[in-house]
């Protein structure tokens, strides 16, 4: 494996709290960044959370990892031959730096080289016919000679043919559960293949099991991944269509094959292709829409975790502003600006309580920064 690149590197003990705390249950990316923002470090975080998570109303006391803990964990992952990448490293890949809300730490195995180069992902159906997988491993193949990098998911299908036909020149596997625990496992050989010559990567802790809503966690990182995403194969309600949503909602581009009407596998993609996205028929579209975004550069990733509103001179929230939050939110996405201007509160109390409600589990996050409530707590 590849050393790390020089740059900004946390401290062992910095990676132990930084682990400690976003391992910590209902502590996400939006409200780990929250947390250090508003305490100055995830080790403050971590003695301030009991009382944070107390004012959030969540039903039960917080558990946060001990220090043993991670560092059973850190050394699980020496042993695996992987590390952790905090967002701030120079091994962090550089366009899931952009994301909103990026994980804090990655696990990767691997070369950080395969990130410095160029990203497209790929997916598509689990059930693919012979003609998308061979489509799918044509891509990847003329795309990797062109200097990208393949990414997609260990599925099934597409993303497996994907992964082959771009092993030899860069690819990067996004796992829904941990590194050790490759999903299916029968990629578990090509899992390896990657490791030595690209990257797998995970946000999830080792010897995780993949379920069923970890799935659009790790489409997600596959979108935020890449400058590009395309659809090979996709029935009308598959993950592969929530990759191409949150790529766009990411303002990723989204390419698109066509398929033949008839074929189930082709609903979703032709219906990508009515909504705008970019059809493809060969690597050139690809590379033809992607040109102007590997010529012209992109712009530096934030140097650091965005700034919270100033709380020296605004009293901490109380349970009537609590409850007006509360009630002015409800399943729909609503901006925090609109939240600020309809309850009048400062911003570092809205802060503060979207943070409380999100650490109790009944706060919802999306693109752009928008908030909703959990359904059954509206």
């Amino acid at each position: 494996m590849t050393p790390p690149a020089a740059g900004p590197q946390l401290s062992d003990r910095q990676r132990l709290n930084w682990l400690r705390l976003i391992r910590t249950p209902n502590v996400g990316p939006a409200s780990f960044r929250d947390l250090v923002n508003r305490f100055g470090s995830a080790e403050a975080a971590i003695e301030m959370l009991p009382g944070v998570m107390r004012a959030s109303g969540a039903d039960r006391s917080v558990r946060i990892p001990s220090l043993a803990e991670a560092e059973a964990e850190i050394e699980a992952a020496r042993r695996f031959g992987a590390r952790f990448v905090a967002v701030g490293e120079a091994d962090y890949p550089p366009m899931l730096r952009r994301v909103d809300h990026p994980p804090p730490l990655l696990a990767v195995k691997g070369t950080a080289a395969v990130f410095q180069l160029p990203p497209v992902a790929i997916v598509g159906a689990r059930n693919a016919s012979l003609a998308g997988m061979k489509m799918a491993r044509t891509l990847a193949a003329e795309l990797g000679r062109n200097g990208f990098a393949v990414v997609s998911g260990l599925a099934r299908g597409i993303d497996t043919a994907a992964h082959h036909g771009s092993i030899d020149t860069g690819t990067v596997a996004v796992l829904a559960g941990g590194l050790d625990r490759p999903y299916p496992a029968e990629n578990g050989d090509l899992c390896d293949t990657i490791a030595d010559r690209g990257a797998i990567v995970s946000e999830m802790p080792f010897g995780w099991e993949p379920r069923a809503q970890d799935f659009p966690r790790r489409n997600r990182i596959v979108a935020g991944l890449a400058l590009g995403l395309v659809v090979v194969e996709a029935a009308k309600r598959s993950g592969s269509l929530i990759s191409a949503r949150l790529a766009g909602e990411l303002g990723r581009l989204v390419f698109s094959v066509p398929g033949s009407p008839l074929d189930p596998r082709a609903e979703g993609t032709n219906g990508l292709l009515k909504d705008g996205a970019i059809l493809v028929t060969e690597a050139a579209d690809v590379l033809e829409a992607l040109a102007p975004l590997v010529e012209g550069g992109l712009p530096p990733p934030p140097a650091k975790l965005e700034e919270p509103p100033d709380f020296s001179a605004t009293p901490p929230p109380v349970d009537s502003d609590r409850s007006r939050v509360v009630e002015a939110l409800g399943p729909v996405p609503v901006e925090v600006d609109e939240l600020i201007r309809h309850t009048g509160l400062h911003p570092a109390q809205i802060f503060m309580i979207l943070l409380e409600l999100d650490l109790a589990g009944r706060l919802e996050r999306h693109s752009g920064g928008r908030v909703s409530l959990v359904m059954g707590d509206a």
